[in-house]
């Protein structure tokens, strides 16, 4: 495999990426102002309730389910004035309540988690995560655009969640998704890693930035990793990409030719950053590694940046 062929082939994101399934049909064009309103009044229609990077679950069944009827959020105590529509799912329209998870109330078979633990634990199908990166990210988007950016005025949610309008200037606000390159710089069999201060103890992973206005996403991938380890980067191959739902990223994932050896570390970002042969990756991957050393979190883009070239016969 040669990640700087076109012809090469891989797993598509959905198989082998957090928060990739969503199925829901986000209905984008199609959305009246009512449109929470006519879900609400849909028997078929569930509800997901999200806040503060968790989610609510039912585990009364017989796998945990993140899927309430709206009856079952009420007794929660949750508004569903604040309800945004996601679009319609398999079964039904799906929508999403903000959720404050200290004022859910102790009930058996309710539990609150982390979204991450979603994913990392296996607690919930991928459809139904990737429908969690819907909901948190347009949610979040609502939370933080409630006045306009132009007159400071009070936004008022239309299309379901899709569009905010100012109720003094008339200015229509739309989501946003901030892009974030994220890389993994190669060269002569061994690949760059680098941790924070913040990561779990051991952990290394990929260096990352938000792309800048008017920036390609090489040039992002160029420029990030010059700035976070003094690496020059040549040829530069997208891989795939990643909802990162905290708060509304997508992660786009590179792989990066290094065109220089000596690291200069930038000290503010980084705790460490180093080279790593394949030999060593491949420990860090299987949990082998003669220091405790890892590589990533499961699910994240990061981890199968890092599988994938360990995996290859590159160069």
């Amino acid at each position: 495999m040669n990640f700087f062929s076109p012809e090469e082939t891989r797993p598509q994101p959905r198989e082998w990426l957090a928060f990739t399934g969503n199925v829901i049909d986000p209905l984008s064009e199609k959305r009246s102002d009512d449109a929470v309103q006519i879900a609400l009044e849909n028997e078929a229609t569930r509800i997901l309730l999200i806040g503060e990077g968790k989610v609510c679950i039912r585990t009364d069944g017989v796998e945990p389910n993140a899927l309430f009827k709206p009856q079952g959020a009420q007794a929660l105590g949750m508004n569903l004035d604040e309800a945004i529509l996601l679009g319609n799912g398999p079964d039904g329209p799906v929508l999403a309540v903000p959720m404050r998870p200290a004022e859910v109330p102790v009930v058996s078979g309710i539990e609150v988690v982390d979204l991450r633990s979603t994913y990392s634990n296996n607690l919930l199908t991928s459809e139904i995560v990737g429908a969690l990166a819907q909901g948190a990210a347009l949610l979040s988007w609502n939370n933080t655009h409630r006045f306009c950016g132009r007159c400071g005025g009070q936004n008022e949610m239309r299309a379901g969640g899709y569009r905010r309008v100012c109720q003094s200037c008339g200015a229509e606000h739309f989501p946003r998704t901030d892009p974030v390159a994220i890389m993994l710089a190669v060269k002569d069999d061994r690949c760059l890693l680098g941790r924070s201060a913040r990561f779990a103890p051991g952990m290394y992973s990929c260096l990352a930035g938000f792309i800048e206005p008017g920036e390609t996403i090489e040039s992002a991938v160029r420029r990030e990793t010059f700035e976070e380890s003094g690496i020059r980067i040549g040829t530069v191959r997208y891989i795939a990409s990643q909802p990162w739902p905290f708060p509304f990223s997508l992660m786009i994932g590179c792989i990066a030719e290094a065109i220089s050896d000596e690291i200069d570390p930038d000290a503010t970002e980084l705790e460490d950053c180093r080279w790593f042969s394949r030999a060593e990756v491949r420990q860090m991957l299987d949990g082998t590694h003669p220091d405790g050393l890892w590589a990533a979190t499961k699910g994240a883009i990061a981890r199968q940046l890092v599988a994938l070239w360990a995996d290859s016969e590159w160069p």
